[in-house]
């Protein structure tokens, strides 16, 4: 298994920016897949999944300003942050099964900042 997130960098608050991980080795279509983060200093919170039927779910302190999106023929899980603040500065994962049973799996993480 292999996830590698990309899309990350540094934006002024008000900015956007479009997070992409792209999955391999596994059925990745067979998956529900998210987005986690996590500050310096601060737990680590889950953003945004999506589950194999299409269907989303999101934090509350993201709704309305990120999208989440999956194309399974590309292999690749998308995030779509608009209207970023300050406090959404973070590491950003990309996670395989976010239920955390066994077959779950993270990326390396790819840095957002917000100044």
């Amino acid at each position: 298994v292999q996830l590698v997130e990309s899309g990350g960098g540094s934006v002024q608050a008000g900015g956007s920016l479009r997070l992409s991980c792209a999955a391999s080795g596994y059925a990745y279509s067979s998956y529900c897949m998210g987005w986690f983060r996590q500050a310096p200093g601060k737990e680590r919170d889950g953003v945004a999944a999506i589950d194999s039927d299409g269907s989303t779910s999101y934090a509350d302190f993201v709704k309305g300003r990120f999208t989440i999106a999956r194309d399974n023929a590309k292999n690749t899980l998308y995030l779509q942050l608009d209207s970023l603040q300050t406090g959404d500065t973070a590491m950003y994962y990309c996670v395989k099964d976010v239920s955390g049973g066994p077959t779950a799996y993270w990326g390396r993480g790819t840095q957002v900042t917000v100044s």
